[in-house]
Protein backbone atom coordinates (compact mmCIF):
# COMPACT_ATOMS: atom_id res chain seq x y z
CA UNK A 1 0.00 0.00 0.00
CA UNK A 2 1.06 3.65 -0.07
CA UNK A 3 3.19 4.81 2.83
CA UNK A 4 3.51 8.41 4.27
CA UNK A 5 6.68 9.89 4.02
CA UNK A 6 7.35 12.21 7.47
CA UNK A 7 6.64 15.38 5.12
CA UNK A 8 3.17 14.13 4.81
CA UNK A 9 2.66 13.39 8.08
CA UNK A 10 -0.09 16.36 9.26
CA UNK A 11 0.72 17.91 12.58
CA UNK A 12 -0.14 15.62 15.64
CA UNK A 13 -2.03 19.38 17.02
CA UNK A 14 -3.66 21.32 14.18
CA UNK A 15 -2.53 25.22 14.86
CA UNK A 16 -4.53 27.14 17.50
CA UNK A 17 -7.62 29.47 16.47
CA UNK A 18 -9.36 31.82 18.42
CA UNK A 19 -12.94 31.21 19.93
CA UNK A 20 -14.07 34.16 17.68
CA UNK A 21 -12.91 33.51 13.83
CA UNK A 22 -15.74 34.06 11.52
CA UNK A 23 -15.93 31.79 8.64
CA UNK A 24 -18.27 31.35 6.10
CA UNK A 25 -20.07 28.10 4.97
CA UNK A 26 -21.43 27.68 1.90
CA UNK A 27 -24.82 24.85 1.77
CA UNK A 28 -26.30 24.72 -1.82
CA UNK A 29 -26.37 28.18 -3.47
CA UNK A 30 -26.58 29.45 0.16
CA UNK A 31 -23.33 31.08 2.22
CA UNK A 32 -23.47 31.56 5.50
CA UNK A 33 -21.13 33.33 8.19
CA UNK A 34 -20.79 31.63 11.61
CA UNK A 35 -18.44 32.06 14.06
CA UNK A 36 -16.96 29.15 16.72
CA UNK A 37 -19.03 31.61 20.02
CA UNK A 38 -21.83 29.97 18.25
CA UNK A 39 -22.99 32.89 16.35
CA UNK A 40 -24.16 32.77 12.82
CA UNK A 41 -25.31 35.28 10.21
CA UNK A 42 -27.94 35.01 8.34
CA UNK A 43 -27.94 32.37 5.11
CA UNK A 44 -27.14 34.82 1.58
CA UNK A 45 -26.70 34.19 -1.78
CA UNK A 46 -24.12 36.08 -2.42
CA UNK A 47 -20.35 35.17 -0.50
CA UNK A 48 -19.19 39.31 -0.67
CA UNK A 49 -22.29 39.71 1.97
CA UNK A 50 -21.53 36.70 3.83
CA UNK A 51 -17.85 37.73 3.85
CA UNK A 52 -19.05 41.27 5.24
CA UNK A 53 -21.62 40.06 7.91
CA UNK A 54 -18.39 37.66 9.53
CA UNK A 55 -16.05 41.02 8.99
CA UNK A 56 -18.57 43.03 11.50
CA UNK A 57 -19.29 40.19 13.51
CA UNK A 58 -15.14 40.28 14.32
CA UNK A 59 -14.69 43.27 15.95
CA UNK A 60 -17.75 42.73 18.34
CA UNK A 61 -15.38 39.72 19.70
CA UNK A 62 -12.46 41.28 19.61
CA UNK A 63 -10.63 42.13 23.06
CA UNK A 64 -12.40 44.53 25.52
CA UNK A 65 -11.60 48.25 24.81
CA UNK A 66 -9.38 49.83 27.54
CA UNK A 67 -11.02 51.40 30.06
CA UNK A 68 -11.67 55.46 29.70
CA UNK A 69 -10.30 57.38 32.90
CA UNK A 70 -12.19 59.09 35.19
CA UNK A 71 -12.94 62.99 34.19
CA UNK A 72 -10.95 65.28 37.33
CA UNK A 73 -13.21 67.40 39.48
CA UNK A 74 -13.50 71.27 38.27
CA UNK A 75 -13.94 73.04 41.22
Amino acid sequence: MYDQHTAEVPPAVPPARSAHEPTTVERGSFCTARCGCGWSGPARRSRDRARADADAHRPLTGPPAAPVPPTPEVR
